[in-house]
């Protein structure tokens, strides 16, 4: 069973609806540099994508930017938590690209490179955690 993370004071889960406003903040921040810095992304958009990468870089941040706001706002959370668990599996192809292409340089850059593929699954994990329905204190 999948762990998620836990709340330092309580031990316990976050709630999903503070799941999602973190992961929207991961996201948004994503997708602003895919503006503000876009030549890293455009550097590991999969070859075998039509166009040109930088194309491919301002979808894939509007995509991130439009996904953070659905996670924030309450009707869509869940919604956009399942297609945030989808993009990210959908993105894996780059991570993959950046892991081999990064093969060569300095050590640390290249663990780091490898290290973002496994990293995708906690990610998509906390995606799914973000869309569970709301846990509501009993009323006695």
């Amino acid at each position: 069973m999948a762990r998620t993370p836990r709340s330092a004071e309580s031990g316990r889960s976050p709630d999903p609806r503070t799941s999602a406003r973190l992961l929207a903040g991961l996201l948004g921040t994503a997708g602003v540099l895919h503006f503000v810095t876009p030549r890293p992304f455009d550097a590991i958009v999969p070859r075998s994508l039509p166009g040109r990468p930088r194309h491919w870089t301002r979808i894939s941040g509007a995509a991130e930017l439009a996904l953070a706001a659905g996670l924030v706002a309450p009707r869509t959370r869940r919604a956009s938590a399942l297609a945030t668990a989808v993009f990210l599996v959908a993105v894996l192809p780059a991570n993959v690209r950046m892991a081999r292409d990064w093969s060569r340089r300095p050590a640390p850059w290249a663990q780091i490179a490898r290290a973002r593929v496994p990293g995708q699954v906690p990610l998509v994990l906390w995606a799914l955690h973000a869309a569970r329905p709301d846990r509501r204190p009993a009323r006695d």
